[in-house]
Order: structure tokens, then C-alpha cells, then sequence
């Protein structure tokens, strides 16, 4: 029988990270950041203050590990700030690098959503300052306001499918070129 794995609340994912509360002051970083957060693409300005009420931000020192590939989450972090490194433990044992990524990137919505082990680790790279959305969070969010917590959710299923659609296109690849080895 597994062990249940390790339940990352952002608090502890967090915890040597220092809290700067909600993210209203952020707000004038995130509409200029509009165009550059695919999650955000339909939303009005009015819409990302809004949200913004319900995001915490923190400030992340380089080098902090945000998200840890394997540990169970239930948060996503909007990238403010700063630069990210994507890393995934190959079968080998080594970490391959799958992604830098900078301010208006989004991690971690798939635990955010499913509740799973994470995929893989989010390292910053540079001092960095993130929005926390968790579950409860959204949850609250969608009672509140039910129209935009549908919009919200939608968004975030529209961005996960094209991302399931790229890794899609992305296996086809590999498989063809393994085939062309094989011949």
C-alpha cells in the first residue's frame, strides 16, 4: 500500500517566502501583463480587480522551490515578477530543464483543478513575486461572483486543453521520429 503523498498547501509551499497580502496593489502590473496571461485573454479590467481580491502575493526568493514535482497541491501561482525554471526528473534520475518562464506565466493550475501530484518543480531562478490562487479560494470566488467564477474556470480549461493538445502534437512527433530510427 502507497503512502498518501505530501499535501502541498501554498502556506508551506510558501512558508520561507514573505506574504504581501491580497493582490489589489498588484493591480496595475496585472493589466499591464494582460495581453501576456493567456488565463486572463476575455477578462475586463474590472474582472482582474476583482480576482485580484481573492489572489495573495508573495515575494520569492531565488532559488526557492514553489512547486515540487510529486507533491499533491491544490494552488496555482500567476507569475508577477521574475523568472522560473520548469524542471521534471527523467527516468534516469537526472532534471531535465522543460521551461524558463517570466512574468504572466501560470503554474500549477493542474493540481489547482484535479487536486494530483504535481508534474514538475518550479524553481525561481530570480527573486520573484507570485498570486496564489488555491481551491477554497476559487470555490469562494465562484459563490460570490458565479458568472465570472464560470469564466474563470472556463479559462482555465481552455488553457489546460491547449496545452493537452500541444503535448499531444508534441508525442506524435517523438513517436514518428522513434519510428524512423527503428527503420
Amino acid at each position: 500500500m502507497r503512502a498518501a503523498p505530501h499535501q502541498q498547501a501554498p502556506a508551506k509551499a510558501l512558508a520561507g517566502c514573505e506574504k504581501l497580502g491580497d493582490a489589489v496593489s498588484q493591480v496595475p502590473k496585472l493589466l499591464a501583463l494582460m495581453n501576456h496571461i493567456r488565463l486572463f485573454g476575455d477578462f475586463t479590467p474590472e474582472e482582474v480587480t476583482l480576482l485580484s481580491h481573492y489572489l495573495v502575493c508573495y515575494r520569492v526568493p531565488r532559488g526557492t522551490e514553489v512547486v515540487r514535482e510529486g507533491e499533491v497541491g491544490d494552488f496555482m501561482l500567476l507569475l508577477i515578477e521574475g523568472e522560473m525554471e520548469i524542471v521534471k526528473r527523467a527516468p534516469n534520475g537526472l532534471l531535465e530543464r522543460l521551461a524558463v518562464v517570466g512574468p504572466g506565466k501560470t503554474l500549477g493550475e493542474m493540481s489547482l483543478i484535479d487536486g494530483e501530484p504535481r508534474f514538475a518543480t518550479c524553481i525561481a531562478l530570480s527573486d520573484c513575486v507570485v498570486a496564489v490562487l488555491d481551491r477554497s479560494t476559487l470555490v469562494q470566488l465562484t459563490a460570490a461572483a458565479p458568472i465570472f467564477g464560470v469564466k474563470l474556470l472556463t479559462s482555465l480549461l481552455q488553457l489546460l486543453n491547449q496545452r493537452l493538445r500541444t503535448v499531444g502534437s508534441e508525442l506524435v512527433k517523438c513517436l514518428y521520429q522513434q519510428r524512423l530510427r527503428i527503420r
